[in-house]
């Protein structure tokens, strides 16, 4: 029966109503609070304690006129006010209390406005700490842990603020990039940087935060965990290098220089033939041919389909650096589609020397190169598989 005492109903209600509540002596100090007010101020909740201790110091004028009145009347009183938490921030909360009727006691509640912009910050901090691959933390100006919430801390096997009240200069004395930025930021410096420990990769901020005076109170750290990020880039920039080695590896084997005759180089084109690809074999080609010393280059276009109307073009300055490095070009196997287009585009190839296909742009240097009648130029025209020796009735360059 004992249980059901009316004392033993109080101490129930005020242990598990999840409204901050209290009973205060006259003065203002605290006689009794309910669990949910002590957990939400922390120490300052208990008994022995000052209501106003629990206010913001520039509301505490207002707080202090409302129980001023309250001793001489036994009409309710409220009004908002900022209420101190358990980590020593402010949040909007409506004061509303009443004394009792023979004056010893003031009853009351203060009820947090949730939609104030204190208290939004608060729930937005909150879910920003339980829902990112992030650790939220605060220290003071000396480097003492204040705060440290976050995800990630539950995938590291730690406890929320595991490191409350220790130094982030002894926690992470290894880490000089960590310390560094720290130093920086309680120095009024904002901070952005990247970390990597153990197989974690962080990229963090360090701010610095101000009262209403200016003056720098403490610093907040946010670091996020970009691991996979990180990989996902890593792995996207090898695969774009292998890319690249394979596009390098299709364009050499798509233009390859080949020497078929001491001081002979042909380089066989193959597909679409643009102003780009031009311009990379040019380069391509001169080098080779300053380190063969090569006398004669054969561009073979018997496989190029199609020409766009920068090529003609490229061929002429072709030419005509191969001349200036003591060498002769030429062209063979230009299609009759492809020679349309030359035509139709404008192209003037009257100063190159073209053939009508591979065999007889080879058969040209090889005949240009060799003594007239030598057996070495002989036996170069049949294994060509030239029809004779005897000099063509057809122009020099067909």
């Amino acid at each position: 029966m004992a249980a059901n005492t009316p004392s033993a109903l109080l101490d129930s209600f005020f242990s598990t109503c999840p409204e901050l509540l209290f009973v205060a002596a006259i003065d203002g100090r605290l006689e009794l609070t309910s669990a949910a007010l002590r957990h939400h101020v922390g120490a300052g909740g208990e008994a022995g304690a000052q209501l106003l201790d629990l206010i913001h110091p520039k509301d505490r004028p207002l707080a202090e006129a409302a129980l001023a009145r309250l001793r001489q009347s036994t009409t309710a009183e409220r009004l908002d006010v900022r209420l101190r938490d358990v980590q020593g921030a402010y949040g909007m909360a409506t004061l509303h209390a009443a004394c009792t009727q023979d004056g010893t006691a003031i009853h009351g509640s203060l009820r947090l406005d949730l939609e104030s912009p204190p208290r939004i910050k608060e729930l937005l901090l909150e879910a920003l700490a339980k829902h990112l691959p992030a650790v939220i933390w605060g220290c003071n100006l000396a480097g003492t842990f204040i705060y440290q919430e976050g995800q990630v801390l539950d995938t590291l096997g730690l406890r929320q603020n595991h490191f409350l009240g220790h130094s982030i200069f002894d926690v992470y004395g290894d880490v000089p990039r960590v310390t560094e930025n720290v130093h920086r930021a309680i120095n009024g410096e904002l901070t952005h940087y990247f970390t990597t420990t153990g197989e974690i990769h962080w990229e963090s901020w360090v701010v610095p935060i101000r009262d209403a005076h200016g003056d720098q109170v403490m610093v907040l750290g946010f670091s996020i965990d970009i691991t996979r990020v990180r990989n996902a880039e890593d792995a996207l920039r090898d695969r774009l290098a292998k890319i690249e080695q394979q596009q390098e590896i299709i364009r050499r084997l798509s233009t390859p220089i080949i020497e078929v005759w001491d001081g002979v180089l042909t380089l066989p084109m193959l597909g679409v033939l643009d102003s780009t690809r031009t311009a990379e074999v040019m380069d391509n080609l001169l080098d080779r041919i300053t380190q063969s010393q090569a006398r004669y280059a054969v561009l073979d276009l018997t496989g190029v389909e199609v020409v766009d109307t920068g090529v003609a073009g490229y061929l002429l300055r072709l030419v005509n650096a191969i001349r200036l490095l003591g060498a002769e070009g030429i062209v063979a196997g230009i299609r009759p589609t492809v020679a349309q287009t030359m035509i139709t585009l404008g192209a003037d190839l009257s100063q190159i020397v073209t053939h009508r296909n591979l065999r007889a742009a080879l058969s040209y240097c090889i005949r240009q190169m060799s003594p007239r009648g030598a057996p070495g130029a002989l036996g170069a025209l049949g294994a060509l598989g030239a029809p004779d020796t005897k000099p063509s009735r057809q122009r020099p360059h067909d």
